[in-house]
């Protein structure tokens, strides 16, 4: 992991395309801005596990349905 320090109104780009700015720094909050192509999806870490989570328990009942299926 590469850990970077920046300051508020400062920014990381990553892949060319993508913008990451700090707005803003209050107690152990911050608030940041990310600037990307539409075509980027973007989610916080909890959702994005939950969304896998979910694709892969609905890729194993389609997994058994169609083992079902076959006998």
């Amino acid at each position: 992991m590469l850990a970077l320090t920046r300051k508020k109104g400062e920014a990381l780009v990553l892949n060319n395309n993508i913008e990451v700015t700090i707005l803003e720094i209050r107690g152990d909050q911050v608030k940041i801005g990310v600037s990307a192509p539409k075509e980027v999806p973007i989610y916080r870490k909890e959702v994005y596990l939950q969304i896998q989570k979910e694709n892969e328990e609905s890729s194993n009942a389609e997994n058994m349905e169609l083992l079902k299926n076959m006998f």
